[in-house]
């Protein structure tokens, strides 16, 4: 049995997809950008405040379900232009975890107009 999140504090979905699901004990969020979820305006022009704005918006979505960021269990990142915004991604990203840091996968990908998508996997400890 699966179970949607949804929350106004993270970005509102664009398209026919769930801000996120409950599935048993796991939570599986969607690739979220770096929306505004107020506006719904991409926040920021640089990869490092997008990716700041983009981890706002999981955190939400986690929250919705009592989670936080140390409830990760693995993450997929998408970088429009993977070398040259790695580094300043990966400083933001790591700030919002502790050791030991989730499983990860990062790739370059052509995006919609932003620099950086994420989706989690978080598991809900017994």
């Amino acid at each position: 049995m699966k179970k949607e999140l949804r929350t106004t504090e993270g970005a509102a979905p664009i398209g026919a997809y769930s801000q996120g699901l409950v599935v048993g004990d796991f939570v599986y969020t969607s690739g979220m950008g770096p929306l505004d979820p107020q506006t719904g305006e991409i926040v920021g022009d640089d990869v490092a405040t997008q990716t700041h704005q983009v981890m706002r918006n999981l955190g939400a979505i986690l929250a919705a379900h009592g989670l936080g960021f140390d409830d990760v269990i693995k993450s997929t990142v998408h970088l429009q232009h993977l070398e040259r915004d790695f580094a300043a991604y990966n400083e933001v990203y790591k700030s919002y975890f502790s050791q030991p840091f989730p499983v990860r996968t990062t790739v370059g990908s052509q995006l919609l107009g932003i620099l950086v998508e994420i989706d989690f996997v978080a598991h809900k400890s017994a």
